[in-house]
């Protein structure tokens, strides 16, 4: 249901922000009418949303400039009405005149959306404690997520964030999906950098990958020595490790008849030998189910999916869109943590979240 809400709130809210555009900027600049104006903000709306969902897995040099074009015009775009919403605010105490308003807006706009792609090429490094029931020894933990090679973060992004996590020295490295972001990039040459991590690496599938291609993802990731795990247990020196294709948490989530013969997180955790008094970390794609793999006795649950909502103030929207947005939450004993993800979807920009490389503490409790 909240999915559908979203979806209704945001093409409601996409058609009156391009009327309130094209009457504030004929107003700014006294241009008379404002027809044009409307027919320009519908054609780049379609353009901006075709780009994303036509060009995603296409792999030409043409292709990626126009998706390219089309998820930055998107992160724009947004920005663009934040700032004139904002102008026409400071408007009500001040004496702008139109036109100043408007090239104010424009700048204002465009030096945001600048901050934005600057923010997100910066991989950060977020320490974070976890306390682990029944752990003896410390284990250090690195946690991507949501790294998205693709049209924007290529080979020299996945470097860039091998060699950073190599600089913390963990043990271990999971990775909870969405590796990919298109088919352009996919070849086993983008993941190269995987190989000169210094630690055992595990890896899950996200819904991404499987719109790149899953079986050809997993593939190469195996062929460069990445554990690859499917709905299956696992061991890394004293933890137990859950790693799950990226599902649905139950079948009321999914609807009736034919739905309820998918697996779903509760399905497979039923069915897999998992041993109760053993430290055990869960990886998956998306925070859900996590009452599921509190009943099993899971210590921590990594996921990603969120992004932290990765654009204010779409970040406001997911925190209330997941139970779990981001961040380290607590749930009857069962830790989660919320990657906000290395990299981005759509626009190449982040405002009001971070491109975070999580080094989790694993700490004996």
């Amino acid at each position: 249901m909240k999915p559908l809400l979203f979806l209704i709130a945001f093409f409601g809210i996409l058609i009156g922000a391009n009327i309130y555009l094209s009457r504030r900027f004929t107003e700014y600049f006294n241009l008379g009418s404002s027809w044009y104006l409307y027919l320009a903000f519908a054609a780049i709306t379609i353009f901006m949303i075709g780009g994303l969902i036509a060009l995603t897995n296409a792999e030409g040099g043409f292709a990626n400039l126009a998706y390219s074009a089309a998820a930055i015009l998107m992160g724009f775009m947004l920005f663009l009405f934040l700032s004139v919403l904002t102008v026409d605010l400071v408007s009500l105490f001040t004496n702008l005149e139109g036109k100043t308003s408007g090239i104010s807006a424009l700048i204002l706009a465009l030096t945001i959306s600048t901050f934005g792609i600057w923010n997100a090429t910066n991989k950060r490094i977020r320490e974070v404690d976890v306390p682990i029931k029944g752990l003896k020894n410390e284990i250090t933990a690195a946690l991507l997520s949501d790294i998205h090679i693709g049209h924007f973060w290529g080979v020299k992004t996945l470097q860039n964030v091998v060699n950073k996590t190599n600089a913390e020295n963990p043990d271990v490295v999971f990775i909870t999906g969405d590796l990919f972001d298109g088919k352009i990039r996919l070849s086993k040459a983008s993941l190269a950098p995987l190989k000169e991590l210094n630690a055992p690496v595990f890896f899950v599938e996200g819904n991404h990958d499987g719109y790149s291609g899953t079986k050809e993802i997993k593939q190469k990731l195996r062929e460069t020595g990445v554990t690859v795990l499917e709905n299956e247990v696992s061991h890394f020196n004293e933890l137990q490790l859950i790693g799950l294709n990226h599902m649905r948490p139950d079948n009321r989530t999914v609807g009736m008849h034919a739905s309820e013969k998918r697996a779903t997180i509760k399905s497979t955790l039923n069915k897999l030998n998992i041993f109760p008094n053993k430290p055990t970390v869960l990886l998956h794609h998306s925070p859900d189910g996590i009452k599921y793999a509190n009943q099993h006795g899971v210590n921590l649950y990594l996921a990603g999916h969120t992004h932290g909502g990765q654009l204010f103030p779409v970040n406001i929207i997911t925190n209330w869109m997941f139970d779990y947005n981001k961040g380290l939450h607590d749930f009857k004993g069962t830790k989660m943590y919320v990657s906000q993800g290395v990299g981005t979807f759509g626009p190449p920009m982040r405002i009001g979240t971070i491109s975070e490389i999580t080094i989790l503490k694993l700490k004996p409790e």
